[in-house]
């Protein structure tokens, strides 16, 4: 706290001083850069011609500053792929500021014709330049790219970007992979600001929350700045939330949704209004957004051992030869589970954003964000599960037979209007910041102060479940015939029928988490040259970010008093799930199950129908109370050397301090006691970055970074809950270090003036202190207790290579100028030390978790004045997602590629009709445990389709 205080003391007396410390008399250039609709044009390229090495480049807003010109007459020359270079005289004189706000137009000159870009194009076009521009390696999607993507949330756009891929949940892409990192190794900001996670275990940000129609830009930044928050190994993904044009502006859609499992229309409506007020000071947009997806899934899941109990065992008699309790075996499937989801999503989001001209060295902005999406659920089970084996030819022959047991469970929530019979799960995260930027003489101060706030509540989540009265017998064989399609097969049929099942348990449970940031931060910018005639600045600042996060659960387990009427379950309301057309093969099927509106309606609070009893060992060791806080400063340093080399040269230093609560729980006796830990622990990251342009379209870049990802939240927290009959014990860790990055990049582009890109990069990453759970042995009671807890590893790396293609293929004849391609892949190898095996032995031969070997990006697009058509690819190789106790329980994230489609038509410029159609080839969401073949899950989701208007109105 008290490293705090003076950082931020430090700050407000550099903020009071500036306006002595700027003592130079040269005049300052400063404007915007707008497209003939009057919308923002990022990374345009500022210069003066007389001081070729004096310029800028123009920031999201469009904005461009030029310090400390001397005084004088100057050639004023803008350029920007795809449109005519803008070229005018200024005048400069002493303490000025000069401003110039510049509309450019459309247009690029190719031999005898004129290249004018539509739409799509000019979304590529921004993005491209902010490409170039930018000083360290980026990819960038545009707004009007987003646009043209059959993309629902940011997510789906993010997977178009090389060396990205996605994790989805529902079929909609929720948690990014950066270059083959984890989500947890990745960060997410919005305007800069690193945003709350509204999941209880980890930091990762629900990239399927936020709609993509709320942001002006993404930035994926694979090089940190040390300017930039050091805790992204893989990236760092900035969406910058959308700003005011020079008039007004009211653009939106209204769309309807359709998908398979769902079976049942969506809606989707969205709406920007902008404008610009008392004399163009004050600017304002508004955004809001309403979707409703009835959406939904066929999942399949397994479990795989190769040890089984054996059914003959006598507890009584001395253990060994054919009195052996647990028996190795062949592998086999133990438990296999017939999922059936239904789900009404709804997401709901809303967007503010002002900025204030108070004079020419003074801008204020104000930012807010909220998105709200309900998730209302309902989930239908059955599961088989091997409970032992007879081994009638002995424990060393194979099982003669196999007992299984088998139940029914119905997952809804409170009839209420808000939980509606379902397990409703409510994710907000909202965002609110205010900034300034400021200009005293040739000083450039920003300044930022944020707050922002997610959470999840599940309230009245309801579990009801009915088991079989007697043991089940499994066809083995049969259920072996195809272990990509798992199936345990019940010998005795009959046995599934809804009036063998008997009233198990109800379960009741409740969660919320919340975690709360403030932020504060401030940045200077002076000029610093140390080479005539080349422009140079060093900036520096600090920044304080506090995190509090919350985890308070609760879960109660009900049974009737008298139990007579609804013993079995074909005595209550039933639905029957079976469906022929069950996506992951008609063998699958389900029967009846509780229906949701009985559960729903069951009035488990009345203690003359029902005995509920506190479960603490559902939840007591999952609540925690954590605050981390996160002091940084940085300094640095960037330097022209002549017309075509630069660098950037600087550190960032980060001091990360964290008090948790969590609580130990003995599941023996049910005593419950907190413990408590705080941990605090420096990270210095320094940071190279080179810049060359060998001509004025070809760049080469490199960059030595560093970088660190912090431990997930539960990972740190000090619980613990021991099991004495099943000799267990898990356990957090909050003596966990930060895992590190140092990095290395190499990038290649070739631009084309007619809106392209050519790219190669290659990348390498040495990452220390891995996290990865362990499992050891601990002396509990005079008891070799099994304990599972999160470790550090050794090291692990990174090696591959990126390259990326897009360009309108202007260079054919006639209407086939039309076709544009756009492509990209990503190759990764890499290896993790240090992780071991039950035994503590160190395994070999792993990669590291999260790392895909191959990603592929393509686009297939044909574009007139009126109509666009876009076919493009989404694949990803296989990878090992969680690595087990060995190689037979790592579980591993399987290949997918998914197919997309949409077009578009415009009646007028400011009306288009478009239709969309995703995931074409039905790609299911799949995981397999030790080898491919040797299937965990596979969920489908069946193919989803859009069709609706877009409408643009602007008068500037």
């Amino acid at each position: 706290m008290m490293k705090k205080i003076i950082l931020l003391k430090a700050l407000v007396l550099l903020l009071v001083l500036l306006p002595g410390l700027a003592q130079a008399v040269d005049g300052t250039i400063f404007g915007k850069v707008v497209d003939e609709n009057g919308l923002a044009m990022p990374g345009a390229t500022v210069i003066l011609d007389e001081l070729s090495g004096k310029g800028s480049v123009s920031d999201a807003d469009g904005a461009f500053v030029i310090l400390d010109v001397p005084t004088g007459e100057y050639t004023l020359t803008i350029s920007y792929i795809g449109y005519k270079p803008f070229v005018e005289k200024i005048n400069v004189e002493e303490v000025t500021l000069v401003q110039h706000n510049i509309s450019l137009e459309p247009g690029v000159i190719l031999g005898d014709e004129v290249l004018v870009l539509g739409d799509r194009l000019k979304g590529q076009a921004k993005a491209i330049n902010q490409q170039r521009a930018n000083s360290n390696i980026t990819n960038v999607v545009a707004a009007d790219q987003i646009g043209r993507f059959p993309d629902a949330n940011v997510g789906d756009a993010l997977k178009r970007v090389p060396g990205i891929t996605m994790q989805g949940d529902q079929g909609e892409a929720r948690n990014i992979v950066i270059r083959g990192l984890a989500p947890q190794l990745n960060s997410v900001t919005v305007n800069g600001n690193r945003i709350p996670s509204a999941e209880g275990d980890n930091r990762n940000i629900q990239m399927d929350l936020i709609p993509a129609d709320m942001i002006q830009m993404i930035e994926v930044n694979k090089a940190l700045l040390p300017e930039m928050d050091g805790d992204a190994i893989g990236g760092s993904v900035n969406l910058v939330t959308r700003s005011a044009g020079d008039g007004f502006r009211a653009s939106g859609t209204l769309a309807g949704s359709y998908n398979e499992v769902g079976d049942a229309p969506g809606f989707n409506s969205s709406l920007v209004l902008s404008n610009r007020f008392f004399d163009n000071k004050l600017g304002a947009v508004l955004s809001g957004s309403y979707r409703q997806d009835k959406i939904g899934s066929h999942n399949v899941e397994a479990e795989w051992e190769n040890e089984v109990e054996n059914a003959d065992f006598d507890e009584d008699l001395p253990e060994g030869g054919n009195n052996i309790e647990d028996v190795e075996v062949d592998p086999y499937l133990a438990v296999n589970e017939v999922r059936d989801y239904d789900v009404d999503r709804t997401r709901r989001s809303l967007s503010l954003n002002l900025d204030y001209k108070i004079n020419d060295n003074h801008t204020i902005y104000a930012k807010s964000m909220y998105n709200w999406r309900d998730d209302w659920e309902n989930r239908y089970r059955l599961t088989t599960e091997i409970d032992g084996a007879e081994f009638g030819n002995g424990v060393n022959a194979a099982p003669t037979e196999w007992i299984a047991v088998g139940d029914r469970q119905t997952k809804g929530g409170l009839d209420s209007d808000r939980t509606k019979n379902r397990r409703l799960e409510d994710q907000r995260v909202q965002s609110y910041s205010l900034s300034g930027v400021h200009f005293f003489g040739n000083i450039e101060a920003k300044w930022n102060g944020s707050y922002s706030k997610a959470s999840e509540e599940r309230p009245h989540e309801r579990y009801i479940v009915y088991e079989t009265d007697e043991d089940l017998t499994v066809n083995m064989n049969q259920s072996m015939d195809d272990t990509r399609k798992p199936q345990l097969v019940i010998n005795e049929k009959n046995l599934l029928e809804s009036s063998n099942f008997v009233f198990d348990k109800i379960e009741e449970e409740n969660q919320l988490t919340e975690e709360e940031n403030f932020t504060a931060q401030l940045d200077l910018k002076i000029p610093l040259s140390v080479v005539d005639g080349q422009s140079g600045n060093l900036k520096f600042g600090g920044k304080v970010n506090n995190k509090t996060k919350d985890r308070n659960n609760g879960f109660v387990e009900y049974s009737w008093i008298d139990d007579a009427s609804v013993e079995f379950l074909n005595q209550i309301a039933t639905d029957d799930r079976t469906n022929a057309d069950f996506l992951a093969g008609s063998n699958y099927q389900s029967g009846d199950f509780a229906s949701a509106a009985y559960l729903g309606n069951l009035d488990l609070y009345n203690t003359n129908l029902f005995d509920g009893e506190d479960l603490p060992e559902e939840y007591q060791t999952a609540n925690y109370e954590a605050e981390e806080t996160v002091t940084a400063g940085y300094v640095q340093w960037s330097q022209n050397l002549n017309d075509q080399l630069k660098f950037i040269v600087g550190a960032r230093a980060e001091n990360t301090s964290s008090d948790y609560i969590g609580y130990q729980y003995i599941e023996d006796d049910g005593s419950i006691s907190p413990l408590e830990n705080n941990k605090s622990y420096f990270n210095f990251l320094p940071a190279v970055h080179l810049r060359y342009a060998a001509n004025e379209n070809l760049i080469l870049r490199a960059a030595w970074t560093n970088s660190l990802a912090r431990p997930n939240y539960y990972d740190l927290v000090p619980y613990r809950y021991v099991v004495e009959e099943d000799e267990e014990i898990s356990q957090g860790n909050p003596d966990l270090d930060p895992t590190t990055s140092m990095n290395f990049d190499f990038n290649a582009e070739y631009y084309f003036e007619s809106v392209g890109l050519l790219s190669a990069g290659v990348f390498y990453k040495n990452i220390d202190n891995f996290i990865y759970f362990h499992q050891s042995t601990e002396d509990y009671n005079g008891d070799d207790f099994d304990v599972l807890t999160p470790e550090n590893s050794g090291k692990g790396n990174i090696t591959g290579f990126e390259i990326a293609a897009q360009r309108q293929l202007d260079f054919l004849p006639g209407i086939w100028k039309g076709l544009g391609v756009y492509a990209n892949y990503t190759f990764n190898a890499s290896d993790v030390s240090g992780i071991a095996n039950e035994d503590g032995d160190e395994r070999e031969g792993l990669d590291l978790p999260g790392t895909a070997d191959h990603l592929v990006n393509a686009s297939l697009s044909f574009e007139t004045q009126k109509l666009v058509i876009r076919a493009s690819i989404n694949f990803s190789s296989d990878y090992i997602d969680e690595v087990g106790d060995d190689a037979f329980y790592d579980r591993y994230y399987d290949k997918q590629m998914f197919v997309d489609v949409n077009a578009s038509y415009a009646f007028t410029k400011n009306l288009r009709l478009f239709a969309e159609a995703n995931n074409l080839t039905n790609q299911p969401l799949r995981y397999y445990q030790g080898i491919e073949s040797r299937t965990m899950q596979m969920e489908y989701y069946g193919p989803k389709y859009n069709l609706g208007l877009k409408f643009d109105l602007f008068n500037n």
